[in-house]
């Protein structure tokens, strides 16, 4: 191991908001400490678990579609007994790998953004001189999965997400609230927004209502975008479909009433936002931080039960939004908003003050600090 803090991100692709957190993390420590730290970040379930847990990040998509299904086993999986005693179960199987992820990676600080592999962190490290630390990638309602004592540091998005961690025994002062990470793009100072809609091709004289679903174009994407079509707003409607192609090419195919414009995966979602009226979506947290940044906005169409349930009840007390389970409620929000304007403002205004946009650099401090403490002491213990 160098004199340099190497800090090695531990994610995997079960869902996109793993992976573009460590990104975010990772982007804001070049940032703050250019040239001073080696970044690395490692898919942990595909490489460094036996099947099936490696198939995860493949079978994910598929779960996600049987929200009934996914509940129970949330509902089931989230309390410290019954999380300890999984993990009991299957450490056996999984040890070695992981005890190679260690030999494989030099490392001064092991940062976790995934649930999933925290107490197992906590078994990998326990009797050796090391450090790791979570980043919390739930909002609101969070699994008792992300939290292990043996911590050094949990960030976590919201003062919810702190009490969450206390009750489950973390020490006060290892908790750290500090936002969601999101990408700098998203931080930075908006241009003009005539100036985005020119740039994007989107009309100047009309609400614009920006439809996504997230990375993968999930919820009831569809219903919705032909609902609000239906409905003869007067308003044009844009929609991200992700990497959903099969959602596109449908919506592309659609005979419209009104204006639209269909997008596949884009990485133009931070002025998409900053150029919109009123977005609709899935209670992703990740999209809802960037979402209070922009000052949109927000009706809520779906949800993952279990873990996006505090979302929507953060939105819908802050004032940011409502919470619409299907394409009828959708389009009567959307409706009310139109014809007053000055309810969709009031929405906006509190979305804006529920945003952090400095939560990924006051992260990437944090840990930075975690690294450099650890190389100090790994140093000390070297000299004579």
């Amino acid at each position: 191991m160098t004199d340099r803090p190497q800090i090695l991100f531990l994610y995997s692709d079960t869902g996109g908001g793993h992976r573009s957190a460590a990104e975010a993390i990772r982007e804001a420590l070049e940032l703050e400490f250019p040239g001073q730290l080696d970044l690395e970040m490692v898919d942990i379930l595909r490489k460094y678990t036996p099947p099936p847990f490696n198939f995860l990040p493949e079978i994910y998509p598929t779960l996600s579609r049987y929200p009934r299904l996914w509940k129970l086993g949330y509902q089931l999986s989230d309390g410290p007994y019954q999380s300890r005693m999984a993990y009991r179960s299957v450490w056996p199987y999984v040890r070695f790998r992981l005890k190679q992820l260690v030999v494989d990676h030099p490392h001064s600080l092991l940062v976790s953004v995934h649930q999933l592999i925290n107490e197992p962190l906590g078994r990998l490290i326990k009797g050796r001189d090391q450090h790791f630390a979570t980043v919390v990638t739930d909002m609101v309602s969070t699994h008792a999965a992300w939290f292990d004592r043996r911590a050094s540091l949990v960030v976590v998005p919201t003062e919810a997400a702190r009490k969450r961690a206390l009750q489950l025994g973390l020490e006060p002062d290892r908790v750290q609230v500090t936002g969601m990470p999101v990408a700098q793009r998203f931080c930075l100072p908006s241009a003009d927004r005539s100036e985005l809609r020119a740039r994007l091709g989107w009309p100047q004289d009309q609400a614009v209502i920006l439809l996504v679903g997230g990375g993968e174009g999930m919820g009831p994407l569809i219903p919705t975008a032909l609902a609000i079509d239906a409905a003869n707003l007067p308003a044009t409607l844009v929609v991200v479909a992700g990497r959903n192609e099969r959602a596109r090419q449908q919506l592309e195919n659609h005979a419209w009433q009104i204006p639209r414009r269909i997008y596949g995966f884009t990485r133009e979602m931070p002025e998409m936002m900053r150029a919109a009226d009123i977005l609709v979506t899935k209670a992703g947290p990740g999209t809802i931080s960037e979402a209070f940044i922009a000052g949109l906005p927000l009706v809520l169409f779906s949800r993952m039960p279990g873990q996006e349930d505090g979302n929507v009840t953060h939105v819908v007390k802050g004032g940011a939004g409502v919470w619409a389970p299907g394409p009828e409620q959708v389009t009567g929000i959307l409706r009310r908003w139109l014809e007053n304007p000055a309810e969709q403002q009031q929405a906006a205004e509190c979305s804006l003050r529920l945003a952090t946009p400095q939560a990924t650099r006051h992260t990437a401090r944090l840990l930075a600090e975690l690294a450099m403490k650890s190389v100090a002491h790994d140093s000390g213990q070297r000299d004579p």
